[in-house]
């Protein structure tokens, strides 16, 4: 089959987190297809990824949105023509790596590939059993995606994660004129998509203490939306810190986790782009499921399960540990 894919498509509409655990998957792609044209249907914000990783996708296009997936909202008025523009792709290969598959993989055939893979349930019948995946449960994110390359012979690549620094990143982070030396202070990030999903503010403020009386400045990171959250955390600290939620780009927030001594966050996007820069780091899980979303390198970052283990001096042991032993 390999010879004949000349065309692929990734369908994959979600967040930076899932986009930055797919990474090892399409590396493996990408050796072993280097001349085919890979094309990602993700969400708007992707256009982005896709120049960031441009040394394994070709090209993005909008995915507009398919019901019953919450990622975005759906305009109905749009699917039609996408499914028509995308058949007239003719693309040879279409991978389907958004989920197990209930909701989307009806949707995924009509996009025409001339192959279809992916992943399935057995509930729900398997599209084509040599090319469809049964849905792997309990493993990685990182595992789940290239547990299906390799159904599909392609070798893994290994399973390090990436975020490519470019001249532009740099560039936005120098312009923010921060006071900071690389190494010298502690990236604190209280936000995450979802209140469900986020430590206690009152929390991270008492962990970034406990890391200021030790000598390290704290930095809060979060997005413009985050801005009241790191507020918060801000006035509940008895110490100084730096806010800079709001104020950088996705760019500059990944040369801002680079340079950290460490990073102290909920299980959410910056928590991969700390394993992809090996910036050490404590993560607090609180969707229970720690086991899919942790980063692979147990040394280097700690994750904590807080909907089993719910113990604020657990979290404080880890982080200490980590900058005695790191």
């Amino acid at each position: 089959m390999q010879t004949a894919i000349k065309k692929i498509a990734i369908f994959r509409a979600l967040q930076l987190g899932d986009m930055l655990c797919s990474v090892p998957a399409f590396r493996a792609l990408r050796k072993a297809f280097p001349e085919a044209h890979i094309t990602l249907l993700g969400l708007p914000w992707a256009a982005s990824f896709v120049e960031r990783f441009h040394h394994y996708l070709d090209e993005f296009v909008h995915f507009p949105g398919y019901p019953g997936l919450p990622e975005q909202p759906v305009v109905a008025a749009q699917i039609p023509p996408f499914l028509t523009a995308m058949q007239e792709r003719q693309f040879d290969l279409v991978l389907q790596m958004q989920g197990n598959g209930s909701i989307v993989n009806p949707m995924v055939a009509l996009l025409g590939g001339r192959y279809t893979a992916g992943y399935w349930r057995r509930e729900d019948g398997c599209p084509d059993a040599g090319l469809f995946l049964e849905y792997p449960e309990q493993v990685s994110e990182v595992e789940r995606h290239l547990l299906l390359m390799e159904y599909l012979d392609i070798p893994r690549q290994g399973t390090q994660l990436e975020f490519p620094v470019t001249a532009k990143d740099m560039a936005d982070f120098n312009q923010l004129c921060l006071p900071l030396e690389a190494q010298e202070y502690l990236c604190v990030h209280p936000g995450s998509r979802g209140s469900w999903r986020q430590w206690p503010p009152h929390m991270f403020a008492s962990m970034a203490d406990e890391f200021a009386e030790k000598g390290w400045k704290i930095v809060l990171t979060g997005t413009k939306d985050e801005r009241p959250l790191t507020e918060a955390v801000a006035e509940l600290m008895k110490h100084k810190s730096m806010n800079t939620a709001g104020l950088t780009t996705l760019g500059s927030l990944g040369v801002l986790i680079k340079n950290a001594r460490a990073l102290l966050s909920n299980c959410t996007g910056v928590s991969h782009m700390a394993a992809a820069f090996e910036t050490p780091s404590v993560i607090i899980s609180m969707d229970g499921e720690p086991g899919r979303w942790a980063p692979l390198n147990k040394q280097l970052h700690y994750t904590i399960d807080w909907t089993t283990a719910p113990d604020y001096d657990i979290v404080l042991r880890q982080g200490m540990r980590l900058l005695e032993t790191t």
